[in-house]
């Protein structure tokens, strides 16, 4: 575009130049070897522009034909180039669609277009090209070569890191991601891996310091960030609480701060507070937690946040709890536990069945049987209460990496992962489940009434089915008792006003004995199947 502008420049001057000349007229005398030349301004002005362009011209050519040779090299070189690149872009596909044969096909093309000096993807191409064929080890060898060249440093440890992790030499990995984190800080891959280096140690404040830096360089997002700030505040609170209570408590009350619905947080703030003997601002801590999210842990801390309370006094603290969260199972849970330890049985009876009814889960069931054997001691129902804990769901607790753990912790034990225990129910075991029938309470025994006529008083009559050549007499009474199929001939000669017999009802279980569950019975029945 500029280059057009400056033409259409040009030739606007010199049109504007030879319409001056041609307003004002002239001749031009030239004197050359005693001859005398005259023409007009105009002529010799064109012949003056003719004889430039000209020599423009001429000078163009001379210049073209003396670099010709190097003009057609660069033409075969360019498109020499242009194959290789259009071979490497071939094999990188390749290599991202998993075809290893054209993978390497296309980087020994691309080698013998391309310099591998002037372009460092073929080295990448070759190494994917390896990874795909299976020869691991050659990859590594080319990921070690690229580490000689700065441009491909970053490149060589991201390969060398990924193989480590591919043999499970989680110290190789953690080595190279060191490295890379160390010359390119905005890594994601290398900050994770330091992280879990420095978790591992339990190096909490290094570990602070990296997710600082991560929030400050944007690589993850606010929340996130403040989630991991909390995680680890939390973990360096729980390693310091003996040792040094004053930080502990500083890092616990920040990690609140960062997260209030975190409950270890919440649970380290308040022990660190109530160590110090501030228990209403440890109070406030953990009621404002379980307005949240309610949580057994800090009912626990809650309810016995005094040492010389009694227990009427825990009671009356767990019952508060109930009434900031109504109508949740938690809350009938850890009222039925106080009101347990303080032999009010009636109310602890009454609040497990309401958790029974809210969630159904192996803990409530297992709260209620202690609550009967300790109040009626009926060991039948006990039993019963036992065995349906036994085939009901599980109770939420920390899980990670399929590891169930009583107590929460920073890291995974499996992968070393940080923030990897979520609170949530275990995986649940094989067999049935209890049924919805079998929460309800137990029924009064039935009471057997008297039949309103004697079944003797009633005459009842025998129907014959007997053919013409059935025996007769003393033949026929020893074939009574003898099981006869039933006919429809049978069931027509039935009168019409006779009087269905209601079957008996079940006799009335005794006290003390559960009986035979009735999901029991049917999985001892031949005649129904089950997968399992």
């Amino acid at each position: 575009m500029i280059r057009l502008l400056a033409f259409l420049i040009v030739v606007f001057a010199l049109g504007l130049g030879f319409a001056w000349l041609a307003d004002r007229p002239g001749d031009m005398v030239v004197t050359f070897s005693g001859y005398q030349y005259q023409v007009s301004l105009m002529v010799a002005a064109v012949a003056v522009v003719a004889v430039v362009a000209a020599v423009m011209i001429f000078w163009w050519l001379i210049k073209s034909l003396w670099n010709s040779p190097y003009t057609i090299s660069r033409y075969f070189r360019v498109r020499r180039r242009d194959r290789g690149y259009q071979a490497l872009s071939t094999g990188m596909i390749a290599a991202g669609a998993g075809d290893g044969a054209l993978a390497r096909k296309k980087t020994k093309e691309a080698a013998k277009l391309i310099r591998s000096d002037q372009e460092p993807l073929i080295h990448l191409l070759e190494a994917q090209a390896s990874l795909l064929e299976g020869d691991h080890e050659g990859a590594r060898q080319k990921f070690e070569s690229m580490l000689d060249d700065p441009e491909m440093r970053l490149l060589g440890l991201r390969g060398l890191y990924l193989e480590a992790e591919r043999l499970g030499d989680r110290n190789a990995a953690r080595h190279y991601a060191g490295r890379a984190a160390v010359m390119a800080p905005q890594l994601a891959w290398a900050a994770e891996s330091t992280l879990e280096e420095l978790t591992a140690r339990g190096d909490w404040d290094g570990a602070l310091k990296l997710v600082d830096a991560q929030k400050s360089t944007r690589q993850i997002e606010r929340d996130a960030a403040n989630r991991r700030r909390a995680v680890l505040l939390t973990a360096k609170a729980q390693a310091l609480a003996d040792s040094d209570p004053t930080a502990a408590r500083t890092a616990a009350i920040e990690a609140n701060r960062l997260r209030p619905d975190f409950a270890p947080a919440a649970v380290a703030a308040a022990a660190a507070l109530f160590k110090q003997n501030d228990v209403r601002k440890g109070s406030k801590i953990l009621e404002a937690a379980w307005k949240a999210e309610p949580h057994p842990e800090i009912a626990e801390l809650y309810t016995h946040a005094r040492q010389g309370d009694a227990v009427l006094d825990r009671l009356n603290r767990a019952k508060k709890l109930q009434e900031m969260k109504k109508n949740h199972a938690e809350s009938s849970m850890t009222v039925a536990r106080a009101a347990l330890d303080a032999l009010d049985f009636s109310t602890a009876r009454r609040e497990a069945e309401a958790a029974i009814r809210m969630d159904r889960r192996e803990g409530a069931y297992l709260l209620l049987a202690d609550i009967e054997e300790a109040d009626t001691g009926d060991q039948g129902k006990v039993r019963q209460l036992l065995s349906r804990a036994v085939r009901a769901p599980r109770d939420p607790a920390w899980v990670a990496d399929g590891v169930v753990s009583e107590r929460w912790a920073p890291v995974s034990p499996v992968t070393g992962r940080l923030d990897a225990f979520e609170w949530r129910a275990p995986m649940e075991r094989l067999g049935q489940l209890i049924d919805s029938h079998d929460d309800a309470s137990a029924s009064a025994a039935p009471v057997i009434e008297a039949l309103a006529k004697p079944v003797s008083e009633r005459p009842v009559e025998v129907i014959d089915d007997a053919g013409p050549g059935a025996p007769a007499g003393k033949d026929a009474e020893t074939h009574e008792d003898d099981v006869r199929p039933i006919t429809a001939a049978a069931f027509a000669e039935v009168p019409s006003n006779a009087e269905a017999v209601e079957p008996a009802e079940e006799l009335a279980r005794l006290p003390d004995d559960p009986g035979v569950d009735p999901d029991e019975e049917a999985e001892k029945s031949p005649r129904r199947f089950r997968l399992f």
